[in-house]
């Protein structure tokens, strides 16, 4: 049962979100590039300046929803995860995966899906991936609430940066939220639109996790463990599960079992762990590691076993074929053990 309520009006919103018996083929890789030697990044307004207003309420409860996404549990959330666990400081710091870089970055044409992909069906591919859920629905106001409070995210940077402090968030209609930025109908105000073309903004400086250049060494798994002994164990547990409370939920999040990101997340991705863990790791300190450590533990963290891949459809060659031709071990030995062969359940299995 919700503990929220929130009415909103949705209508004509087919073309942008995606059925309930239709999984996107993947969830998109995000982005990863040189880090900007300057540190010219958007800065989100303060969250006392969202306004008392309807659309204010769909941008407290996004921020709501995303540092404690556990309110969803059992509705859209099959797991232990809070969407602030791979999206820092609320979904605001730059490098980190922010959402006014990701909102700016939508709608996006997709090879391998070969379609274009509003942001609400990003954010539905987060509930289905990352964390092993089931994805809201156009009439849902949580998807609403969310892409609501990326876009306030992304707007308010963007006018604060140009000098701009006093002139309101525009409000704009639930349909042109779930759209996202990147769209001719998209309107900045005419005195700095020329800056953000629309076929340039989803390059927005520190939109996603930093790339580092290959290692000097192949990850490696015993160093790896290593890592994540003297430097992860602390805040994820030495058997990965996270730290849980007093209700047995972890209020550090788990990093590989049954409560952790599914199979098909993005973040099982080896390269894309190094990255995030690179820049973010250990919480709070950011850049400790070296590049050959951050390969490492992201190798070890990821040679455990998940959730399964929601598009596993019973044959764990053909899917690690289909789906995962990249740095993981999804389908692949590991200590004798073959990992997706005994996944835990989806979040359409745990989600009745």
């Amino acid at each position: 049962m919700r503990i929220y309520i929130l009415f909103l009006t949705l209508s004509g919103l087919s073309s942008f979100v995606f059925a309930a018996n239709e999984l996107p083929d993947k969830q998109a890789e995000i982005p990863a590039v040189s880090k900007s030697a300057s540190a010219d990044y958007i800065k989100p307004r303060s969250l006392d300046a969202i306004p008392n207003s309807e659309f204010g309420k769909k941008v407290e409860l996004g921020y709501s929803l995303f540092v404690n996404s556990q309110q969803m549990r059992g509705e859209f959330v099959g797991n232990e995860l809070n969407c602030v666990n791979c999206h820092m400081q609320a979904g605001m710091k730059a490098n980190a995966a922010p959402l006014w870089g990701a909102f700016m970055a939508y709608p996006a044409y997709r090879s391998k899906n070969d379609k274009v992909n509003s942001y609400a069906e990003r954010i539905q591919g987060c509930f289905t991936y990352s964390m092993n859920g089931k994805a809201p629905q156009a009439e849902d106001p949580e998807l609403v609430a969310i892409a609501a409070y990326s876009y306030w995210l992304a707007m308010g940077g963007i006018l604060d940066k140009h000098g701009m402090q006093d002139m309101p968030v525009p409000e704009l209609s639930d349909q042109e939220i779930l759209q996202g930025g990147k769209i001719e109908s998209f309107k900045l105000p005419a005195d700095i639109a020329h800056l953000y073309p629309v076929d340039q903004r989803g390059n927005l400086t520190g939109r996603g996790y930093p790339k580092l250049e290959a290692p000097a060494q192949e990850p490696d798994l015993e160093r790896g463990a290593l890592v994540y002994q003297d430097n992860c164990s602390v805040c994820h547990g030495d058997d990965g599960l996270g730290i849980k409370g007093a209700d047995k939920r972890a209020y550090l999040p788990p990093l590989w079992g049954a409560g952790s990101f599914n199979w098909g997340a993005g973040m099982h991705r080896i390269n894309t762990a190094a990255y995030f863990i690179y820049e973010n790791m250990p919480l709070g300190k950011s850049v400790q590691l070296t590049e050959q450590q951050a390969w490492d533990v992201a190798a070890f963290v990821n040679s455990h076993e998940r959730p399964q891949d929601p598009r596993f459809s019973g044959d764990l060659e053909a899917n690690a074929k289909t789906y995962h031709k990249h740095q993981g071990y999804y389908g692949k030995s590991v200590s004798g053990e073959t990992l997706g062969a005994h996944s835990f359940p989806t979040g359409d299995e745990i989600i009745k």
